[in-house]
């Protein structure tokens, strides 16, 4: 088979896996994103390397929630250094810096994305939000995390902390797909999985709020006509409690 399509394939095949898997997960995390929306709480969204890109995933864009707040700090994504970053995420210490930097609450919610759960920011993180009253999500990889022990002093994994787990469906190691001749596999799936649960999860807590009668603000297109205007008004209301916009 041509390689594209089978991974095209592996990812049709994961995105069953959650259908049927994940949907107690994914309504749970909804009725907490609900919760937090309702309350006028935050929903933090933190993770290292390419999980970052999933922190930012529901950020300031169409159709995104305002109240969305992605922790982001520089040394730990890919644009300074992808090897030091690597380096950094399983150090301890970091996390208490974030916490404070971010203004996190009791009773505000957190994503902790991590496809193996096991480096260190990433449990200290988890450890940290669930001792101070946080409501945690991990989205991690289950197949992934159960293959590998913890690097955190504490010997515990992210999925072994957090109120709610989600679990992207994927491989041990992530890439999916082998090629003859190639050694070792290709094209992870972490990414388009976990961008499909978020999203899913959004949805869901939208209806939950209209359900109640309650309106989420939430940004338009700005590549649309009025776009422009709906979002600089979000903006101007939010910008001096919600960090990046």
């Amino acid at each position: 088979m041509n390689k594209a399509f089978q991974y095209i394939n592996e990812v049709e095949s994961i995105i069953s896996k959650i259908k049927t898997d994940c949907a107690d997960s994914i309504e749970q995390a909804a009725i907490l994103f609900k919760d937090a929306l309702v309350n006028n709480k935050k929903i933090f969204l933190f993770g290292t390397g390419h999980s970052h890109m999933l922190a930012e995933e529901l950020f300031y864009r169409a159709g995104g929630l305002v109240q969305i707040q992605p922790v982001l700090c520089d040394d730990l994504m890919l644009h300074v250094s992808a090897s030091e970053s690597t380096v950094l995420e399983r150090k301890e210490g970091l996390a208490e810096e974030l916490y404070i930097r971010y203004d996190m609450k009791p009773d505000d919610v957190i994503v902790i994305i991590s496809n193996s759960g096991r480096n260190g920011i990433i449990v200290d993180m988890a450890l940290i939000c669930k001792e101070r009253g946080l409501k945690t999500i991990s989205l991690t990889n289950l197949n992934h995390t159960n293959a590998s022990p913890s690097r955190h002093k504490s010997g515990k994994r992210l999925c072994e902390i957090t109120d709610v787990v989600l679990d992207n469906c994927g491989c041990v190691g992530d890439a999916c797909v082998s090629v003859n001749g190639v050694d070792g596999k290709i094209c992870a799936t972490s990414t388009v999985a976990g961008a499909l649960i978020l999203n899913s999860i959004v949805a869901r807590c939208v209806e939950l709020c209209a359900d109640i009668g309650f309106n989420p603000p939430h940004f338009c297109s700005a590549n649309v006509d009025g776009g422009d205007e709906i979002n600089n008004k979000l903006v101007e209301e939010y910008k001096k409690e919600f960090k990046h916009l």
